[in-house]
């Protein structure tokens, strides 16, 4: 079901295999991943098919919500697919902390990154709910707005990290 698909892209002014780069190591995503306001904690990457990535979202108020990828495939420099969802601090798959526990469970996620002019790289982030219910498929459908809010946020706090890689 298209609406139930939720897609955007974003051209960043860095190589390919550096964008890349910053989405496969948990010292890069220390630094950009997650929304405004969200410092990463305690990140933990196995990256390759049947890894990982295992992470802390602080919030200001000093709370943690936890999430992970489960990783599928994996073509370098220029796929990315996982399983994302929210996790216990052990790692094991829980409900997102919001939304009345009707977000999907887990979320079907495609990294592409493309070469577009010279240095610059489109990235394009496809969610897809995976084996949810009809009512969760119609709640990510309805949060499509705040997700775009909050995508925006990271690639923001990613355009940053990727501007003081260029410095050094």
């Amino acid at each position: 079901m298209p609406q139930h698909e939720f897609t955007i892209s974003r051209v960043f002014d860095a190589p390919r295999g550096l964008v890349f780069n910053c989405f496969t190591d948990a010292a890069h995503m220390a630094h950009w991943w997650g929304p405004k306001g969200i410092e990463i904690v305690n990140g933990k990457m196995d990256f390759r098919v049947g890894g990982t990535y295992h992470y802390g979202m602080k919030r200001p108020d000093g709370g943690i919500m936890w999430g992970r990828f489960a990783f599928r495939e994996i073509v370098p420099p220029s796929r990315i697919v996982f399983l994302n969802s929210f996790s216990d601090e052990a790692g094991a798959v829980t409900r997102a902390p919001f939304f009345g526990g009707k977000w999907p469970l887990e979320m079907l996620t495609v990294f592409s990154f493309e070469e577009t002019e010279a240095n610059k790289t489109k990235f394009t982030l496809t969610w897809t709910p995976h084996d949810a219910t009809a009512e969760e498929q119609d709640v990510f459908a309805a949060n499509h707005a705040s997700a775009t809010a909050g995508w925006a946020g990271s690639f923001e706090k990613l355009d940053a990290h990727l501007a003081s890689l260029h410095e050094h």
